[in-house]
């Protein structure tokens, strides 16, 4: 008599967690996930981008049973995906402008209600828009808030890698301080991107009171799947953001992407929670926390403050801003949340006003 089969890998770095009982497995350990981005696209080797793109959108079609309609703004991911004349999309796409992805979104969802009246079909395809942190927090954030105001029926998800890098990475809003891009060198006192400055979108979202606002990660599949799922189960503007290291523009190895974006959980640099209704409702919690120059030294962008010139201040500066959002967060198992605040107090904290 065989004995039961026992399954393991728990939590390892195994996208999907193949040997997982069935019921625990993340969405890519399935043969019969959607493929939504397949293959044939021009993505770099290692690309968060890609990565996340796929488990989001292979979750909204299984969720949905097919029925999406994806709104892509100019990017990395629109570019490496549809050089013209073809395509790795397999579902419904169009490509919107740099900065109105969620106004051609909202476009979208307002004629899917439409057509879906006047066949008298019973069925209204849901609406995802999607783009890159400078498409989102910076050319595309008037269209954004506008979207959130309303409360229109899209799901917006920002792939969060911290600079323009489809055109030589520069800074966006969402690159974070000290880090080295084409337009923040390493000069002055304090080298690379300015303290202070940038913009918390996630906050923000939350400040319009929009039914659901997430982060995640592409290091915990399961994780960005749930986030998914729980999204498309709300109607009315909810927004997704995913972080997804860049192995081209933070000079990681391209083999260590789950990697980097692991790190930058563990260390509380990159916050994962869930908020409904303006209110955080989870967090994801830090196993075993590591110090911020773990995450920095595998990445050039930061090669500046882990040689052996570095700024011990610096760097001490990036370790208490970590710390901050664990105790604010709640990040570590013992830890509550406090009550986080809203993106005038955040922007009032940061200024010193």
């Amino acid at each position: 008599m065989l004995d039961e089969v026992k399954f393991y890998q728990t939590g390892s770095k195994t996208i999907g967690n193949r040997l997982l009982n069935p019921s625990m497995r993340a969405e890519q350990a399935s043969i019969d996930r959607h493929n939504t981005l397949t293959s044939g696209h021009r993505a770099c080797q290692g690309c968060g981008e890609a990565l996340g793109a796929r488990y989001a959108l292979d979750t909204a079609m299984r969720v949905t049973n097919n029925q999406i309609l994806v709104c892509n703004a100019t990017g990395c991911l629109e570019v490496f995906s549809t050089p013209y004349p073809e395509s790795a999309w397999r579902l419904p796409w169009i490509h919107s402008l740099f900065g109105n992805a969620a106004a051609v979104g909202t476009g979208l969802a307002a004629a899917a209600r439409v057509r879906a009246k006047k066949t008298g079909s019973n069925v209204v395809p849901r609406v995802i828009a999607q783009g890159g942190d400078g498409g989102t927090t910076d050319i595309g954030f008037g269209p954004l808030s506008g979207m959130f105001e309303r409360n229109d029926d899209v799901l917006y998800i920002c792939y969060d890698n911290g600079a323009y890098m489809n055109t030589g990475v520069q800074r966006s809003s969402a690159t974070p301080p000290a880090a080295r891009t084409a337009t923040t060198q390493l000069v002055g006192a304090e080298p690379g991107a300015e303290w202070g400055k940038g913009k918390d979108v996630p906050l923000i979202a939350m400040a319009h009171g929009i039914p659901y606002v997430a982060t995640a990660t592409v290091a915990d599949p399961k994780d960005l799947e749930y986030k998914i799922e729980k999204a498309m189960s709300y109607h009315g503007s909810r927004y997704i953001q995913i972080l997804v290291p860049c192995p081209l523009g933070w000079g990681c190895a391209s083999n260590t992407t789950v990697t980097v974006a692991r790190l930058a959980c563990e260390t509380g640099f990159y916050p994962v929670y869930e908020a409904e209704y303006g209110k955080i409702t989870s967090v994801r919690k830090i196993r075993q926390k590591q110090p911020v120059e773990n995450y920095l030294k595998i990445q050039r962008r930061y090669a500046h403050l882990t040689g052996k010139k570095a700024d011990p201040k610096i760097l001490a500066r990036l370790q208490a801003m970590c710390d901050q959002n664990i105790k604010q967060y709640g990040l570590m198992s013992d830890d509550v949340p406090e009550t986080v605040p809203t993106a005038i107090q955040a922007f009032e904290r940061e200024s010193n006003i």
